[in-house]
C-alpha cells in the first residue's frame, strides 16, 4: 500500500504539491483583512471613513479588506494601520532546515 502523504505534516504536503507560497500568502492577506476589519469594528469606523484618513477611495479599501485580493503594497498597509492608530510590524524569520525525516517504513 502506497500512502504518499502518512508521516509528513500540513506544510509539507502544500510543498508536495508546489502550493505552500501561494497559500501562505493567501492566509497572511486574510488575517491581516480580518485584523483591519476588526480594529475598525471597535473603533466605529466605515470603509468610507478609512479611505478618507488614508487619502485613497473607497474602492481601494475594498481591495485591501477583500481577502481574495493579495495584490497590496506595504505603504497601503501602513497608511491603513496608521489610520486605525495601529503600528504594522513586520519581521523575516529564517527558515528551518528542510532535513528530511526517514519513516519507520521505509528505513
Amino acid at each position: 500500500m502506497n500512502k504518499k502523504h502518512v508521516g509528513g505534516d500540513f506544510d509539507d504536503f502544500l510543498r508536495e504539491e508546489g502550493i505552500y507560497d501561494e497559500v501562505r500568502a493567501k492566509a497572511i492577506k486574510r488575517v491581516l483583512a480580518l485584523q483591519l476589519q476588526d480594529r475598525m469594528g471597535r473603533m466605529h469606523v466605515s470603509k468610507a471613513e478609512l479611505a478618507r484618513r488614508m487619502g485613497t477611495s473607497r474602492a481601494a479599501v475594498d481591495r485591501l479588506l477583500d481577502p481574495a485580493n493579495d495584490a497590496l503594497t506595504l505603504g497601503t498597509v501602513h497608511r491603513a494601520a496608521s489610520a486605525l492608530r495601529l503600528r504594522l510590524v513586520m519581521r523575516l524569520e529564517r527558515l528551518p532546515s528542510r532535513r528530511r525525516r526517514r519513516s519507520a517504513m521505509t528505513a
